[in-house]
């Protein structure tokens, strides 16, 4: 099939630094080319002569990914950081907002054991849902226990601090050696970004001024959050438990959360909140300016420090 390989050699492109190679045409444009020429074929031959020459169908897969030139001088110095907490007897959380869920009768992802399988909505239309669950996670490193608390409202960055201040004021929490000072890892961007300027104010004046605790926060870099703690060590067990179960009512989504569990003892609290947060709130120059933040001399952008003000704003 001489033609073919003419018509595939005019079609192909490929990785010049291995041998991978795809065309750009059809199975069925590629069998009309062929007719155009003489040559009967149809598209179910032309897809057998292309897989014996090593061709298949293959989607796109997510590998490249562009690395900020301080990403391995960020990930050594938050290892020594936590090393220097662990040391010394101060706690250390790892936070991030998990995906928002739909709460009422709509599909959720994977499978589990049943007789029958559930019936849901055909159509994830907002409208038909009884709410939006935001579960915001707090995980305590040390200890491995985690706490999520399940916002209704807006993901703001007001309601990750109070998520953080829920915790801290948690009597149920273990208490840890020097409370002091607190160590929090985050992701770069959401309401705990590493430019949000509410993230950095509402720690001011929530955790630093009113507990009287000395605040620091290392970010990860841009495209890193995998390797937040919380992802792969609460989260994705969460997933895993609600796993092919509709959440019809927020008190389900709790209870699954609260049922999560894993060999190496992880334990998870859940609560509810309702309170309405409000969007778009701006932070002025001015307002930076009274904040007792300090900035590291490494990867300055995603590490600072935050201490009690002496004076009110």
């Amino acid at each position: 099939m001489t033609a073919l390989a003419v018509e595939v050699e005019e079609e192909t492109a490929g990785d010049p630094m291995s041998d991978k190679k795809w065309v750009y045409r059809s199975l069925r444009k590629l069998s009309q080319a062929l007719q155009g020429k003489g040559f009967m074929a149809s598209s179910m031959t032309v897809r057998r002569l292309l897989q014996e020459a090593g061709y298949s169908l293959k989607a796109n897969r997510k590998e490249k990914a562009k690395g900020h030139p301080e990403r391995d001088l960020q990930f050594r110095y938050m290892k020594r950081v936590k090393h220097l907490f662990q040391e010394s007897g101060h706690p250390i959380i790892s936070i991030d907002m998990k995906k928002k869920e739909l709460i009422g009768d709509f599909k959720n992802k994977g499978r589990t054991w049943s007789q029958k399988a559930e019936r849901v909505n055909a159509h994830d239309f907002r409208s038909d849902a009884i709410g939006i669950a935001g579960p915001y996670g707090i995980y305590d490193l040390l200890n491995n226990l985690g706490y999520v608390y399940v916002g209704t409202s807006a993901d703001t960055s007001e309601f990750a601090v109070d998520a953080i201040v829920w915790w801290w004021k948690n009597k149920e929490r273990p208490a840890f050696p020097d409370e002091s000072k607190l160590l929090i890892l985050c992701d770069a961007g959401g309401s705990n970004g590493y430019r949000t300027r509410l993230w950095k104010q509402q720690l001011q004046q929530q955790l630093a001024d009113q507990l009287g605790i000395e605040v620091m926060v290392c970010h990860y870099p841009t495209g890193a959050s995998k390797w937040n703690p919380i992802e792969h060590r609460l989260f994705s067990y969460i997933s895993m438990n609600w796993a092919g179960i509709p959440l019809r009512t927020f008190e389900t989504l709790l209870s699954y959360i609260r049922n999560t569990t894993t060999n190496t003892g992880l334990q998870v609290q859940a609560t509810l909140s309702r309170k309405i947060y409000q969007k778009k709130i701006k932070i002025s120059d001015k307002q930076m300016k009274t904040l007792n933040l300090t900035r590291r001399k490494i990867c300055p952008q995603w590490n600072y420090i935050i201490k009690p003000r002496t004076t009110s704003p």
